[in-house]
């Protein structure tokens, strides 16, 4: 696909939606499922950042997501302890940075979060994009802790309630970055799950049915195509389109 042709958004945000089905259609476990959209995610990446896009930010494991199983979510604690570092070295290679997003407390082992800060330790010199795991997250938890920072700052006097406006919000998320552009959900699923609610205002959104596992380097140009039909609006009226 020549990308000179198309809208490329600055930041994509994807939902990994669908690896137990997957798995359970093929015969297989939830946990196969799992480690194989992990799999998949590591080479999706690198496809990602290739077309021009500079922020991907995926949802890997929701504050929520602790609510099943015992042996689902030991087996995603497990891939994550053995999968990050190999990760980040990978993505270091590519010169992509890694971040977190999501609270770094229980019921997260130290451990994983050891891991996690080194993770982005190793790659914060990294300069040709960046890829942010939302990693025991949950939108409302993060404008919570956001509201926590901002008020502490004011009350530090850094600046006045009457400073604070729409743009500030983006610096005191668990990671200070631009708006989602455009916000896919793999499996045909049509929510959002409480993932960057703030940051994805005005996304454009896409549903495909294809399950996680499945959604590869094809796929995603699918999704740029679709992009790329879009009218961003914003709120407002392209007169020319209308007209047309």
């Amino acid at each position: 696909m020549d990308y000179s042709k198309i809208k490329i958004p600055n930041h994509v945000g994807i939902i990994l939606d669908g690896n137990g089905r997957w798995a359970q259609e093929r015969g297989l476990t939830r946990s196969e499922g799992h480690q194989e959209g992990f799999n998949n995610l590591m080479k999706l990446t690198e496809h990602v950042f290739k077309t021009g896009v500079k922020v991907l930010s995926v949802y890997a494991f929701s504050t929520e997501n602790f609510k099943r199983s015992k042996e689902e979510v030991d087996f995603l604690m497990n891939l994550f302890e053995n999968k990050f570092a190999e990760y980040a070295k990978d993505l270091k290679e590519k010169n992509i940075r890694l971040v977190f997003s999501g609270g770094r407390g229980k019921p997260v082992k130290k451990k994983i979060i050891d891991i996690i800060n080194k993770c982005e330790e190793i790659t914060k010199e990294c300069t040709n994009g960046i890829m942010n795991i939302c990693f025991n997250y949950g939108s409302h938890l993060e404008l919570v802790e956001a509201f926590k920072k901002m008020h502490t700052d004011i009350d530090n006097h850094k600046f006045s309630i009457d400073d604070v406006n729409e743009d500030m919000l983006y610096h005191y998320m668990f990671q200070d970055l631009p708006p989602i552009d455009f916000l896919i959900r793999t499996s045909g699923e049509l929510r959002l799950s409480n993932f960057m609610l703030y940051q994805a205002s005005y996304a454009e959104l896409y549903f495909p049915k294809t399950y996680f596992p499945s959604f590869d380097a094809k796929e995603f140009d699918k999704a740029l195509l679709e992009y790329t039909s879009r009218d961003r609006r914003f709120g407002g009226i392209n007169y020319e389109t209308k007209n047309n």
